[in-house]
């Protein structure tokens, strides 16, 4: 049996903190995971990549990170993108920086593979998510590799649980991010697949999706773009830990993670 853990979009420094906190915790605790992802494209006060974040996070256990639409926002991070730690959603055109998929290895483990994509309902409409997935499971190193996990970056509930079904039983696993409220919907689909909606977000619980309550409610009120100021304290570490059967990739247990953190 393989365990996987993947943490919910880590929203800034402090986001790190708690993430890392929360790690140790879980080792303490005797919670084991052979592999540790995350999802963050967050990082940087909120939006985009950080350098120095994402190598804490590297040095502290996580073994890859995923990442969606604000992946972009911060120009002067962007050669993480060249990192094979880092991935940016498979469906964007040809050309751009980053793979959207990659196998990971560990030794005396099994390999796994890992997927980033990003919904269009409410985005940028990128090419199409289905299609995408359908050629990155035809790649032959993916399909040498029965564990697959996929990180759908996606706004819509109804594009997520979609993808969820039209992948039952072809991956380990599918796991929504990007709206930071944490889903009850955990459960095992058709197949040994693994689904969640949304797995949540790592960072402050006192304000809007980790940004300050007052500001989010300033440009709802004003419609005006102010700009994004992060919350502090409240801090919880969400995640879903994942039992897959080594042998043929089917995920046979997922428990969601929500765990309020203490910081200073």
């Amino acid at each position: 049996m393989v365990s996987i853990l993947f943490v919910a979009d880590i929203v800034g420094s402090r986001g790190v903190q708690t993430a890392l906190l929360a790690l140790k915790r879980l080792r303490e605790k005797g919670i084991h995971f052979d592999y540790c992802f995350a999802n963050g494209e967050n990082l940087k006060g909120g939006r985009g990549l950080d350098r120095n974040l994402a190598r804490r996070l590297f040095e502290n256990g996580v073994d890859a990170l995923t990442t969606g639409n604000h992946v972009w926002d911060r120009q002067s991070d962007s050669e993480l993108l060249d990192d094979p730690r880092v991935l940016r959603p498979a469906n964007y055109p040809d050309g751009v920086r980053g793979k959207g998929f990659a196998v990971y290895n560990k030794s005396g483990l099994p390999p796994v593979t890992l997927i980033n994509v990003q919904g269009r309902t409410f985005l940028f409409p990128i090419d199409c998510p289905f299609r995408t997935l359908d050629r990155v499971l035809d790649e032959p190193e993916v399909q040498d590799c029965p564990i697959r996990i996929v990180d759908v970056h996606a706004e819509a509930t109804a594009e997520k649980q979609a993808l969820g079904w039209y992948l039952a039983g072809r991956v380990t696993a599918v796991i929504g991010t990007h709206t930071h409220m944490q889903t009850a919907d955990e459960r095992l689909l058709d197949g040994g697949t693994g689904y969640i909606t949304d797995v949540g977000m790592t960072g402050s619980h006192l304000g809007v999706i980790g940004a300050e309550r007052s500001v989010s409610i300033e440009r709802f009120l004003h419609q005006l773009p102010l700009p994004m100021q992060l919350a502090k304290g409240a801090e919880i570490f969400h995640a879903v830990l994942l039992s897959v059967n080594e042998t043929n990739g089917q995920c046979e247990s997922i428990q969601r993670i929500s765990e309020p953190v203490d910081l200073p």
